[in-house]
């Protein structure tokens, strides 16, 4: 079947989104290290192991995992949005934050609960100063824009999506529709969000192709209506035996030479 739609996700495939974090990680953890004698790269070590403690035994747990947030994102989100479950995460993150840095700094010898709110602060800066594109999005997309119908499939909390599409504003033009895991209840691989998407998109699994660089979510996900896909290989990871793309490329503009022969 001709393909009509393309649905791409956002982080990690049109945004680089684990650059951004570990850009925020670099500042913030060279900051504290001009403040105290501790190692840069062993402090953020000790944030990312106390925010994973910290978000796992949060009530939010569960529902975080459904929507498609981790840790990290919950380190500069806010989370303000609507429903019950992320109204609980709105008022957990600042806590967490600071509990996050002030732990890492313990971890090091480190007793300064002020400068762990200051660090976790930071980071929230940091991040939203550091947004990053692979260097062939905006090329790929300016190929792709009318000749498909583009959409825009993202997990996460819809203050944080649109957030990261508010700091690189460019690329809200190119979509006919963009869909936030937040806003529907569910996320990605969930059948049922990517049933929306097409409904939303007033096309069939048989026309439409998912583009995403995460096999677990992406990838099952379209596998799971019989829609093709792509998986965006990038660092070259080894496949899984039980999750099996359609297709598998290296870049975005490997993937327009690959659209252009379907």
């Amino acid at each position: 079947m001709t393909i009509e739609t393309i649905i791409f996700d956002l982080d990690d495939t049109l945004l680089w989104d684990k650059k951004s974090v570990q850009t925020a990680f670099d500042n913030t953890c060279a900051y504290a290290s001009e403040r105290y004698a501790v190692d840069a790269k062993q402090l953020e070590q000790a944030v990312r192991e106390s925010a994973r403690a910290l978000y796992e035994a949060y009530e939010t747990y569960d529902y975080a995992m459904l929507i498609g947030i981790n840790p990290f994102e919950g380190l500069w989100g806010t989370f303000d949005d609507p429903t019950e479950m992320f109204q609980k995460m709105k008022s957990l993150v600042p806590a967490y934050r600071t509990d996050a840095w002030t732990q890492a700094l313990a971890k090091l010898g480190v007793e300064d609960a002020a400068f762990g709110f200051k660090l976790g602060e930071r980071f929230v800066a940091e991040r939203k100063k550091n947004p990053f594109l692979y260097e062939d999005t905006f090329a790929v997309l300016d190929e792709l824009k009318g000749k498909y119908q583009l959409v825009l499939l993202t997990n996460g909390a819809p203050s944080l999506q649109n957030t990261k599409l508010e700091i690189t504003p460019q690329l809200i033009s190119y979509f006919d529709h963009i869909i936030i895991s937040g806003d529907f209840g569910k996320g990605k691989p969930d059948v049922a969000i990517f049933e929306y998407v097409l409904e939303q998109a007033n096309t069939t699994a048989e026309n439409a192709i998912m583009v995403g660089d995460n096999l677990m979510t992406d990838i099952l996900g379209a596998s799971r209506i019989g829609m093709r896909n792509v998986w965006v290989n990038r660092e070259h990871k080894e496949p899984n035996a039980e999750v099996i793309p359609t297709y598998e490329v290296d870049s975005l503009t490997a993937f327009l030479t690959l659209v252009k022969s379907l």
